[in-house]
C-alpha cells in the first residue's frame, strides 16, 4: 500500500464514507488510507457483490477461487462499479 497524494492527506470524502449500497452492488475494494484497514493486503483491489447492510459496514461476498468468503467491510473501503452486460 502506497501513501496517499500529498493533497489528499488526512482528508476523508464524506460523500463516500456515507455512501449507500443495495444488495447485489458489484463493488471493488479500495482500502482508504487514512482510515485503518483491518483486512489482508490480499482482498485490496478484489471485486465482490453486497449481500446486506450490518450496522454501518455492508457484508462483501468475494469470490477466493472456487470458495466463496464473507468480509464485513466499512462503505469508505468501497467504490462502486458498473456491471457491463454482454449483449
Amino acid at each position: 500500500m502506497n501513501k496517499k497524494p500529498i493533497r489528499t492527506r488526512g482528508k476523508l470524502q464524506l460523500s463516500k464514507y456515507f455512501q449507500e449500497l443495495k444488495k447485489g452492488d458489484s463493488v471493488a475494494v479500495v482500502a482508504e488510507r487514512s482510515i485503518q484497514f483491518k483486512f489482508p493486503k490480499v482482498i485490496q483491489g478484489r471485486t465482490g457483490i453486497v449481500g446486506e447492510k450490518r450496522g454501518k459496514s455492508y457484508l462483501v461476498k468475494i469470490k477466493d477461487h472456487a470458495k466463496e468468503k464473507n468480509y464485513l467491510i466499512a462503505p469508505i473501503h468501497l467504490k462502486k462499479i458498473k456491471q457491463i452486460s454482454k449483449e
